[in-house]
């Protein structure tokens, strides 16, 4: 099977595995980050196919959605790669990608590899800000039942994934504890751009929203 091929089975796949979700984690965000990728890699010096395959499943199961399990998504990517009979080099790169590829805590460091993750990694945080971030933020705090804010809860910068990923805080509080610090974490120059404007529009939302809150606008 050659790559194409591979490329358009494994787009139907996880376009199929991810066809329903309301928390900002669907088959939508994956094209989102898809697309983002592969216009990154337009000035990267990349393994095209080993970023298109990253980007495709990254997602395809999130620890997120299957009880914090954080090995179920590369196994899945992996089963699902064996199954094209995809080369072993290049099943290995995709999972250590997707391994990888998730923001942990403020603290905690999450780095890259290889320019091929590097590219994903930019891709997927991309999709975390601006005005696409900000509606699944809220997306994903309204499906696990989380308040918009509470200004008595404070802001804390995780220094484990546990403590990051058990968090029940508040929306907004996401804002600070991930969102914000997102710019400053981009691996390469074109998503450094890009994510200068998204970060901007999400300091103004958060501005108007105070505003708001407080019965001022």
């Amino acid at each position: 099977m050659d790559k194409k091929e591979i490329l358009l089975q494994t787009e139907a796949y996880v376009r199929e595995t991810l066809a329903v979700g309301g928390a900002g984690h669907d088959w939508w965000h994956v094209y989102r980050v898809w697309k983002n990728a592969l216009h990154i890699a337009q000035t990267e010096t990349v393994d095209l196919f080993v970023v298109e395959l990253a980007a495709l499943l990254h997602d395809i199961a999130d620890h997120k959605f299957h009880g914090g399990d954080e090995t179920i998504g590369p196994k899945t990517a992996r089963a699902w790669l064996e199954k094209l009979n995809v080369d072993e080099s290049v099943i290995a790169h995709v999972t250590e990608i997707i391994a990888s590829l998730s923001f942990k805590g403020a603290q905690v460091a999450t780095p890259m590899r290889t320019r091929e993750g590097m590219v994903v990694q930019d891709a997927d945080r991309l999709d975390a800000i601006g005005a696409i971030g900000i509606a699944r933020a809220f997306a994903y705090g309204g499906a696990k039942g989380r308040l918009l804010h509470d200004p008595n809860v404070q802001v804390e910068m995780h220094d484990s994934f546990e403590t990051y990923k058990n968090s029940p805080a508040p929306t907004i509080n996401h804002f600070y504890e991930k969102l914000l610090l997102l710019k400053d974490l981009m691996n390469t120059a074109t998503a450094r751009k890009i994510a200068e404007g998204r970060h901007v529009y999400m300091e103004e939302f958060l501005s108007r929203f105070y505003n708001e809150w407080e019965g001022e606008a």
